[in-house]
């Protein structure tokens, strides 16, 4: 099960907080197809947010494919993401550097810029998000 932990200085709206979580949760394989996620009561019992919070949360997991809501019974995973288990020796090497951050002095901050410096290096864009994140063109080639 996943325990959701909503920081409320940091300036991201609290239902993708817990979509953002959500997703983590099903990268590093902690949830899988047929987990049953918290119910919206039990997730505002450990983060006092308002329960709509958690359904529009839900919903937007439900429209994205990942959960599927049953009447009666809850939300499942439908499917999960990525392919990076929790247990993984990467993950391992990953907490060895940022113990090491830490130990030098770097602020959380700090860590955050040089790990998607890195990430932004290694991670080029694939060609077709990039043309869909492109402004649109009409068919004569020039942008509307």
């Amino acid at each position: 099960m996943v325990d959701y932990r909503i920081d409320r200085h940091s300036g991201v709206a609290t239902y993708v907080q817990i979509v953002q979580q959500t997703k983590q949760a099903l990268r590093l394989g902690l949830l899988m197809p047929g987990d049953k996620l918290p119910t919206a009561r039990e997730v505002v019992e450990a983060t006092a947010v308002n329960p709509n919070t958690v359904l529009k949360a839900y919903r937007e997991l439900e429209r994205e494919g990942l959960v599927k809501a049953q009447r009666g019974l809850g939300t499942f995973v439908r499917r999960s993401l990525g392919a990076a288990p929790a247990d993984s020796p990467l993950r391992a090497e990953l907490d060895d550097w940022a113990a090491r951050a830490l130990g030098s002095g770097l602020e959380r901050e700090d860590v955050a810029a040089l790990f998607t410096a890195v990430l932004e290096k290694h991670f080029v864009e694939e060609p077709e998000k990039a043309a869909s994140a492109s402004p649109r063109q009409n068919p004569q080639g020039d942008p509307s």
